[in-house]
């Protein structure tokens, strides 16, 4: 019963699975053909996924949170909508790899309306995409496609910002009321941290240490600089 009660949690492999059951039993040669469909997809995703897994944590851990802010979070403007566009225009691959990129984009503070934007441009008006597109379609339904396509992709995108309620970056963040810990695991002991604040930050002979006292009477602001100082993402 607790399997059971675990597997139920997953709500969506819970349907697919119980999906794939029910169409064994209505048609066993209609069941076949989607486990060989799913199973090329499933291959496709593992050759995919693990790049598109390093990238989103080179994002995590190389990119400051003031750079996402400033170019995709609220208040940015057409610079954020157009870094966006580009950024789905001249993707490649296909959209699922887009989910953890996104994911981390917004825990780093972009906003609703432009990660809508790089969703949408990735999926449906992406450079060699439209390039296939002449081939069969030829220039003037391209042109069309891709005009009606991008105003509908961004009024969606702020249809979506309206609707969606993005948990606030504090609340993500800076996490306020949580001390800030060192991983030694991941910490080099590379001091720019100590460099940074040496009164809160201590390095030791073997690791580096945070002064708790001292961290309580830092800002919220601060103590998000001394998190996104360090270049590994050891300071948790």
């Amino acid at each position: 019963m607790k399997w059971i009660k675990r597997f139920l949690q997953h709500k969506i492999l819970a349907l697919a699975i119980m999906g794939y059951i029910v169409v064994f039993i209505i048609h066993g040669a209609t069941g076949i053909e989607a486990l060989k469909a799913s199973k090329y997809y499933f291959i496709e995703m593992i050759q995919i996924l693990p790049p598109i897994f390093i990238l989103t944590s080179l994002i995590q851990t190389w990119v400051p949170t003031k750079v996402i802010l400033n170019n995709f979070g609220d208040g940015t403007g057409i610079k954020g909508k157009a870094l966006s566009f580009a950024i789905g225009s001249l993707s490649a691959g296909p959209i699922y790899a887009a989910f953890p990129i996104c994911g981390t984009l917004i825990k780093k503070g972009a906003s609703i309306d432009n990660i809508v934007i790089i969703l949408s441009t990735w999926a449906v008006v992406k450079a060699p995409m439209l390039i296939n597109e002449v081939k069969f379609m030829g220039s003037k339904y391209m042109v069309l496609r891709w005009l009606l396509t991008t105003v509908a992709i961004f009024v969606m995108a702020y249809v979506m910002k309206w609707w969606v309620k993005k948990v606030p970056l504090t609340s993500q963040e800076e996490a306020p009321s949580k001390p800030l810990t060192i991983n030694q695991q991941v910490c080099v002991k590379c001091g720019r941290c100590v460099n940074m604040y040496p009164h809160v930050c201590i390095k030791q002979e073997t690791h580096i240490t945070i002064k708790q006292e001292q961290l309580a009477h830092m800002s919220n602001k601060e103590k998000l600089e001394l998190k996104e100082c360090c270049p590994t993402g050891a300071i948790q």
